[in-house]
């Protein structure tokens, strides 16, 4: 592990209940990142999605990814104490259900910049096999 859920926290100012990865495991500042998500019974999602057939929602697991991908460009010196505001997706596709038990590994590759914005294509899977795969845009911004 290279980073820890505090750690994480130090990047990104996500918290619980939308701090929506656990781990990093991987990182190279502004280039790729791995990140995972331990999905649990109990996460706040699972109890009306749905209600005896749970299934993680594929909106959260592009914000899964977008966070993973702003830890990744975050972490750069120069972008510290910036914020990555979610700026767009384009070919999203889900291609599998992702249920409670399941290790969701996202994997995030920076594909460009131009000025603030960023651009990344994103990959999660679990157990090797793909479910999610994206291209996400952000926007760096500092607080305020």
């Amino acid at each position: 592990m290279v980073l820890n859920k505090e750690q994480i926290k130090e990047i990104i100012p996500h918290r619980d209940p939308f701090l929506l990865i656990d781990e990093v495991t991987e990182l190279e500042a502004g280039v790729s990142v791995t990140a995972r998500k331990y999905l649990k019974e109990e996460d706040f999602w699972f109890k009306g999605h749905f209600p005896g057939q749970p299934v993680t929602p594929g909106v959260l697991m592009i914000e899964m990814l977008a966070q993973a991908g702003a830890v990744c460009t975050l972490s750069l010196p120069e972008n510290k104490g910036k914020i990555a505001f979610f700026a767009g997706i384009d070919k999203a596709r889900f291609r599998g259900q992702v249920l409670p038990g399941d290790t969701l590994e996202l994997n995030v590759v920076m594909t460009g910049k131009k000025g603030a914005i960023g651009f990344g294509k994103a990959t999660a899977t679990v157990n090797g096999k793909k479910v999610v795969t994206a291209e996400i845009s952000f926007a760096l911004a500092d607080p305020k």
